[in-house]
């Protein structure tokens, strides 16, 4: 098991004791709540992994359009890692490409709700807040959690998340 503790970096709102922004405070280009290169770090445990594997693709969740600003999110991130990939290993180098798929890179985040739903995706046992009580309910007023509210209201459907507040 690869214990990765990102609180050790810390830098973050969501991996130090900083203040996580409410109701959208958070004005800034990149957030507070951007934690330094934890797509980078994900992806490159997948590919150390997948090179184990044998595996040439390797997926990741990112969005680019609902996103909070966060330069990990964004295509050339996805292509830069891609590149990286090719270039950084042994399969690589040898002729067996990595690709990095990045399916919700360009969909909305209703259009990701309504892909979820379709694939059967119980919407009650998953979880975005960035500020969650001590009993673990969604605050309602992080910036993720109103991106997720907005997507369940943009899709027509409701959230069926327990909050502390819904805003």
């Amino acid at each position: 098991m690869i214990d990765v503790n990102l609180r050790q970096m810390g830098g973050s709102a969501l991996t130090a004791d900083i203040a996580v922004p409410k109701d959208g405070a958070s004005k800034a280009a990149i957030p507070i709540t951007y934690v330094p290169a934890r797509n980078t770090i994900f992806l490159s445990f997948a590919l150390g992994w997948a090179e184990v594997l044998g595996a040439s693709d390797i997926f990741i969740g990112v969005n680019a359009l609902d996103y909070s600003g966060y330069p990990d999110c964004r295509p050339e991130f996805v292509a830069a890692f891609q590149q990286l990939a090719n270039l950084a290993t042994k399969a690589g180098v040898e002729g067996n490409p990595y690709q990095i798929h990045a399916p919700l890179i360009d969909l909305s985040k209703a259009q990701i709700i309504e892909k979820g739903l379709s694939l059967g995706v119980d919407y009650g046992l998953t979880h975005s807040c960035y500020d969650p009580s001590p009993e673990g309910l969604s605050c309602g007023h992080c910036d993720s959690c109103l991106l997720r509210l907005k997507g369940f209201a943009d899709a027509g459907c409701v959230d069926p998340l327990v909050y502390l507040d819904r805003g």
